[in-house]
């Protein structure tokens, strides 16, 4: 069960780093035992609030008067626990695995998926061949995609592996493409989103395009388009905000077809006419983003080899874009 506690900055705790003053506040005034590390944590995964506004700082100062909220989740119990899960593997050897993640598969335990996750299955697989980096909830996990997203992820199977990657990731040297069926006709065949992202600030499950985010840039284009309903697009990401492609086809008036998290009706509707109204009926129908990782290349880390993999569309999504142009056809 999550914990909340509330705190009003005074004259004297003004100026202060937002993870020192929280650490003080909680220490002080609450019977919980809680380390400065974790606090960092908890604001960098939105779990603070200045004023009903997410903060994602650490070194933020603080505010005389403002009012600051720490959301503290229960923790998880022990180390995740080996579990025999089948995976799909694309490659593997001492430093790397590939794996194409199936929809439904939680990444790693958190607030509700203690077990069944890709981390369990991992855990099994590699036994402790696994980087330490990521903690004991998330070993081996350099990045992720969300639950109801298939496709490609790369894990890191020792603690160079990982910080070699990671240093690719944020230097925007790894290729990840995505295939994403979103609502609608966009206007041109490609483009480029650019804008800044972050938590949404009455409902933290989500994020939104904000001033105050991190930078987000998704470059697209068009590879199918089914009558006036829906456009088949390819995604390069050149950053990885959280929900960064659901959030940046939403905004543009596009959100992805079965996103439950970001979908509007009112959009929907308006696409709906006499003659594809069995094509809309498929696309409502659909129980999860249609959303799929479908690339990824990077330089291996202990032999700087630049590696590629490509997965085809799940079958659900196969058999959608199936349904679809049959329907066309009629």
């Amino acid at each position: 069960m999550t914990k909340e506690f509330e705190f009003r900055c005074n004259d004297e705790e003004t100026g202060q780093r937002l993870d020192i003053f929280l650490f003080n506040s909680v220490k002080g005034n609450c019977n919980e035992l809680i380390s400065r590390n974790r606090i960092k944590s908890l604001i960098e995964n939105s779990c603070v609030q200045k004023d009903n506004d997410y903060i994602l700082s650490p070194s933020t100062k603080t505010i005389s008067k403002s009012i600051y909220k720490i959301f503290i989740p229960a923790a998880v119990q022990g180390k995740p626990a080996p579990e025999k899960i089948e995976l799909d593997v694309l490659y593997e050897d001492n430093d790397i695995i590939i794996i194409n993640k199936k929809v439904g598969m939680v990444v790693h335990p958190g607030h509700g998926n203690h077990t069944g996750t890709l981390v369990n299955a991992l855990l099994y697989h590699c036994r402790d061949t696994l980087s330490g980096i990521g903690g004991i909830t998330r070993p081996g996990i350099v990045h992720r995609i969300d639950k109801d997203t298939s496709g490609i992820l790369v894990v890191a199977k020792n603690d160079f592996a990982h910080t070699h990657l990671s240093n690719q990731f944020k230097e925007h040297s790894i290729t990840r493409t995505y295939l994403a069926l979103v609502w609608g006709i966009i206007k041109n065949n490609s483009g480029t989103i650019e804008n800044k992202i972050s938590r949404h600030p009455y409902n933290r499950k989500k994020m939104s395009v904000s001033k105050n985010g991190k930078v987000a840039i998704t470059h697209w284009n068009t590879k199918d388009t089914f009558f006036n309903l829906a456009t088949l697009v390819k995604c390069k990401l050149e950053t990885g905000r959280t929900h960064q492609i659901r959030v940046h086809f939403s905004n543009f008036g596009n959100h992805l077809v079965g996103d439950k998290v970001y979908s509007n009706t009112k959009i929907e509707k308006k696409f709906l006419i006499k003659k594809n109204q069995e094509m809309y009926s498929l696309l409502k129908l659909f129980p999860r983003q249609a959303l799929h990782a479908n690339h990824l290349s990077f330089n291996h880390p202990k032999t700087n080899e630049r590696l590629s993999f490509s997965v085809q569309l799940p079958k659900d999504m196969q058999d959608l874009l199936s349904k679809l142009g049959e329907t066309i056809e009629k």
